[in-house]
């Protein structure tokens, strides 16, 4: 890929159910808290799946909102630390952006959501055409 945007996301599959809304996702994502993580979660946790010994990541903005009520802003927030701290020294362009309103939309209104896409087209447009996510 060359730039990922990672827009409200459940990434952390070993705490999801600890969070919010996501004890009632457990039939459908099953329970960190048995087999299920060892069987089957952690080889689909983003979170734990890191690859900590690439040189190279493709450029990534992840967005959340504080108020989503259903996909706490946590799992965005920890990703964008760990990716910070492992790609130290490292190609790993990492970009955040938490909108303090909306909800799991990452808005709260059109206006808000407007820029949300364009906060997502300028940084694919410069990932994609600069290399990098920025200038």
């Amino acid at each position: 890929f060359g730039a990922i945007h990672i827009a409200v996301p459940l990434l952390d599959m070993q705490r999801y159910h600890k969070l919010l809304a996501g004890a009632s996702w457990m039939a459908e994502y099953g329970d960190p808290d048995t087999a299920d993580w060892k069987d089957f979660l952690y080889k689909y946790s983003p979170y734990h799946n890191i690859d900590e010994a690439r040189e190279k990541y493709p450029p990534v903005l992840l967005t959340t909102s504080t108020r989503d009520d259903r996909v706490h802003p946590a799992h965005a927030r920890k990703m964008v630390k760990k990716m910070w701290d492992l790609g130290e020294g490292k190609e790993w362009p990492v970009f955040y952006y938490e909108n303090i309103e909306g909800g799991h939309g990452g808005a709260a209104d059109s206006k808000q959501a407007a820029f949300m896409t364009a906060l997502s087209y300028d940084f694919m447009w410069r990932a994609l055409t600069s290399g990098k996510g920025h200038d």
